[in-house]
């Protein structure tokens, strides 16, 4: 009987040691601080495009990359990369011709932002029109691959598509910040758009 008393006693103790205890209490997930740069533009200083347009100088442009695994020899399809923010804004271009009409076009980016309707909480579409500068600017939210898509258009010979999408997995609420940040700049490069002759 002594024996059970003994851990009985000795269970009761370690219970009240252990509630005097100090827990370990694990970190709430959260997301990385991120510093964004401060606002400051330049221009886009495209030679050989019919376009030139205002842009953030901690952005850089490349045009060699290529696109859909196959070389673009279009010097007006590029990269508007951010690389502290692991973002770029894809930009093609395209000639409206007797081919290349522009319903057809409007119809390919029309598509194009539709296939993230499945990942897409919502998609909100706003229209602009700033002199020659007709366009759609398509803000997705959700997980969808690309969170921004936009297309501008002069309506009678030139037509530029853009998409943004990031180098990580999509997960709306931890990169919405740089959306939000990046969006801006977009805005930017709409308000300062302006087509050349080429």
């Amino acid at each position: 009987m002594n024996l059970k008393k003994y851990l009985f006693v000795l269970t009761v103790l370690c219970f009240l040691y252990a509630c005097n205890e100090e827990s370990y209490i694990p970190k709430p997930k959260a997301y990385h601080r991120i510093i964004f740069p401060e606002k400051q533009y330049q221009a886009s200083n495209l030679e050989n495009c019919p376009f030139a347009f205002q842009m953030p100088k901690y952005a850089s442009i490349s045009q060699d990359n290529p696109y859909f695994k196959q070389d673009v020899n279009d010097p007006c399809w590029m990269d508007i990369s951010f690389d502290g923010m692991n973002g770029k804004i894809h930009l093609s271009y395209k000639e409206i011709n007797e081919k290349t009409t522009l319903p057809n076009l409007i119809e390919d980016a029309y598509k194009l932002t539709a296939k993230h309707i499945q990942k897409a909480e919502f998609i909100d579409d706003q229209t602009f029109h700033r002199g020659n500068v007709h366009g759609i600017l398509y803000d997705v939210g959700g997980d969808a691959a690309s969170a921004i898509q936009f297309f501008m258009t002069d309506s009678t010979n030139h037509f530029l598509r853009g998409a943004l999408y990031f180098k990580t997995r999509p997960n709306y609420d931890s990169i919405r910040p740089v959306i939000d940040f990046i969006k801006v700049d977009i805005d930017k490069m709409i308000d300062t758009f302006e087509w050349k002759n080429r």
